[in-house]
């Protein structure tokens, strides 16, 4: 019975984990607006593939996770980023300029 208990403890704490990490998964983007007073950075997502890929849409909007520089982007920048979201407010947690 002990041996099923931890077994099922080991296989909730996979998907936990591994559902975490899919919420991490980087994105790529170009930044759209910037706001380095409020913290708050707009991106719209680019497509994958080659169908599509430079077409507009809209832009969604992010919290800046504390630690993160913005000196180095500007609008117009493509980047590679990462995003958690917790209550409803998404943080970019990773951001890289390509």
């Amino acid at each position: 019975m002990k041996v099923a208990t931890l077994v099922s403890a080991g296989v909730a704490a996979v998907i936990v984990a591994g559902s975490a990490a899919w919420g991490q998964q980087a994105h790529t983007g170009v930044i759209t607006e910037l706001n380095r007073l409020n913290s708050t950075i707009a991106i719209r997502q680019m497509q994958d593939g080659t169908v599509g890929a430079n077409a507009t849409g809209p832009s969604d909007t992010f919290k800046i996770q504390s630690g993160i520089s913005l000196d180095a982007l500007h609008a117009g920048d493509r980047v590679s980023y990462s995003v958690s979201e917790a209550g409803g407010t998404k943080t970019i947690t990773k951001i890289d300029r390509q």
